[in-house]
């Protein structure tokens, strides 16, 4: 009798679910800290610090004894390790026990984004650190957070087990999941428009274009958008108190919650006391975090089986 092959105890090179999901675990927090670092190469004027690409500078792979090269440098190395994790991703959906096609398909996803976001990367040097293409790069940074919390989210069989036994979760909490969502990307993006009028522009040497709007009319709409979030997640809250007990929803909505009030304090404090670069870099990792839980959240009420590859 031949050994099944998706028997963890017949191969001892397979994955277990267990496993897989630490890997992807592990490529989620690099993709989170990524932003977190590369805000800091912005907030601390070195954007510049290696004016070429992909070496630092036309004749040196690594900079000079220089803080600003350095912290260039510092964060395109932690761009090799979120690559490292990639692959071992991608490595690892092959291995698994048993093989799942959604898994592959997320997985690859973040091979993709990770090459997008180099290259662009690139372009961003290149381009003097033009506003526009640095909020893409964010953008592209927030694309492949999320791509990553759905991969740790389907990684294990703790998904699959829970759609299997709990209920759905309510049509009505589902919808304002939705609705969180889609005000969480109109937020992003009208927080991306004030950092790209503010004064931090990631270069204390060089002139940096800034987006040509007013600071002061930017900041207005993003606060309102933010109000508006706060209104949606009071509603959740009150939803989520009606669902089922056990249902991870529950939870997450609490960690929402956590995020959401201390994003809005970090925010409100940074614009009455002049954007100071601390405030900003955890505004940032503020902004990363919250969306990490909406998506989480959105996945947790719209939950169904994975599909397991042939």
């Amino acid at each position: 009798m031949t050994a099944d092959a998706t028997d963890p105890q017949a191969s001892p090179r397979r994955l277990s679910p267990d496993a897989y999901r630490r890997i992807c675990g592990v490529a989620l927090v690099l993709l989170a800290a990524i932003v977190v670092t590369g805000a800091a190469v912005r907030l601390t004027g070195s954007g510049l610090g290696c004016s070429d690409w992909p070496t630092c500078e036309q004749d040196r792979l690594v900079p000079e004894a220089e803080f600003h090269g350095w912290v260039e440098f510092g964060n395109r190395l932690i761009t090799g390790l979120v690559s490292v994790a990639v692959i071992a991703a991608v490595l690892g959906s092959m291995a698994r026990t048993s093989r799942r096609v959604d898994l592959l398909r997320w997985s690859w996803g973040l091979v993709a984004g990770v090459i997008g976001q180099v290259v662009l990367g690139g372009i961003v040097v290149l381009s003097h650190l033009n506003p526009w293409l640095v909020l893409g790069h964010f953008a592209l940074s927030m694309v492949l957070v999320w791509n990553a919390v759905v991969l740790h989210h389907l990684a294990g069989d703790h998904a699959r087990v829970s759609s299997a036994v709990l209920p759905a979760v309510r049509r009505r909490t589902r919808s304002l999941t939705a609705l969180l969502a889609g005000l969480a990307v109109v937020v992003l993006s009208t927080g991306t428009l004030v950092t790209g009028t503010g004064p931090h522009a990631g270069s204390q040497d060089d002139p940096i274009s800034r987006l040509p709007f007013s600071i002061r009319e930017v900041a207005r709409v993003h606060g309102a958008m933010v109000v508006i979030v706060l209104l949606v997640v009071v509603a959740l809250v009150a939803h989520a108190r009606r669902e089922p007990p056990g249902q991870p929803l529950v939870r997450a909505v609490r960690w929402l919650v956590a995020v959401v009030a201390a994003q809005a304090i970090i925010g409100w404090t940074q614009y009455f006391t002049g954007v100071p670069v601390v405030l900003v870099g955890l505004h940032v990792a503020g902004a990363t975090a919250f969306w990490m839980v909406v998506v989480k959240l959105r996945l947790l009420a719209t939950a169904t089986p994975p599909e397991v590859a042939r």
